[in-house]
């Protein structure tokens, strides 16, 4: 009897342990990667880096200003608000504005 009660206490961590796993992993994908942004990225790659989809501000297809801002949701103490201003030409990061960095009061 206590052979089939350590067997069953076995399995049970078992199935505990396949359950936490799938929620490390959606935890893992919902923090951006520690990717600096640098000169000739294009908007797929700056998005991924920043961990925020890029919103169009003006300009033609390849040559666009867009505007990343910084995800705080939840973040009761968080008083960013500023935007990263990317501007793009042919398609290649060439410069930004902004600085998620400072906090204002």
């Amino acid at each position: 009897m206590p052979e089939r009660m350590l067997t069953a206490m076995a399995a049970l961590v078992a199935l505990a342990c396949l359950a936490l796993t799938p929620a490390r992993a959606q935890q893992a994908l919902l923090t951006p990667p520690n990717i600096p942004i640098t000169f000739g990225m294009t908007p797929e790659q700056v998005s991924v880096a920043l961990g925020v989809q890029l919103i169009y501000v003006r300009g033609r297809p390849g040559d666009e200003l867009l505007v990343a801002l910084p995800n705080v949701k939840g973040a009761t103490l968080a008083s960013r608000s500023d935007g990263l201003y990317l501007q793009f030409r042919q398609g290649r990061l060439s410069g930004w504005k902004g600085d998620w960095g400072t906090i204002r009061p």
